[in-house]
């Protein structure tokens, strides 16, 4: 069965209301929100919005600090990163649509700290489906999924969001 629409959005509420706990006992004042592109700025657009966040949002685009773009090739749609501030010393709320190997993760906080060192970077993922190959995990998670090693997971959006499995 695949996840629908409704599905997202009750997730979407699960975890404002945790970030908005994980945010007050960090004792966190103006976050910076980054979104990974795209589904995961998608998520971050809702979850920013949802918390009333006034301070700007950030994207990242890590098509060129990934570890197997000699192998796969640059994407046509690699567009820049935009953050509207330094990193530095910032508390930054990196958010993605899934987190699988943790390779994704890992060259988003090498491309942050390009940016600057930040004070600390809180994880917050819609959906973990393991299969780790590094050893990262999410603060935050809407919802664990297994899926047999055929299937992938998409996040379609961004009006509305929603879930895809599909045979590879």
């Amino acid at each position: 069965m695949s996840p629908t629409h409704h599905n997202v959005d009750f997730l979407l509420v699960q975890m404002t209301e945790s970030l908005r706990k994980l945010i007050h006992d960090k004792n966190i004042e103006k976050p910076l929100f980054i979104g990974i592109r795209s589904g995961g700025i998608w998520i971050a657009e809702q979850l920013h919005k949802n918390l009333n966040i006034s301070e700007p949002m950030g994207t990242l685009d890590i098509s060129f600090y990934r570890d197997d773009f000699t192998r796969v090739g640059l994407d046509p749609k690699v567009q820049p990163s935009n953050l509207p501030s330094s990193t530095q010393d910032r508390h930054i709320i990196l958010i993605d649509d899934v987190i699988k190997s943790g390779r994704t993760i890992r060259a988003a906080l090498n491309e942050l700290f390009d940016y600057g060192r930040p004070a600390s970077v809180s994880l917050v993922a819609l959906i973990d489906i393991g299969c780790r190959e590094l050893p990262i995990s999410a603060d935050i998670i809407g919802s664990h999924l297994s899926l047999a090693s055929e299937q992938h997971i998409k996040l379609i959006g961004p009006e509305p969001l929603s879930l895809e499995i599909s045979q590879r």
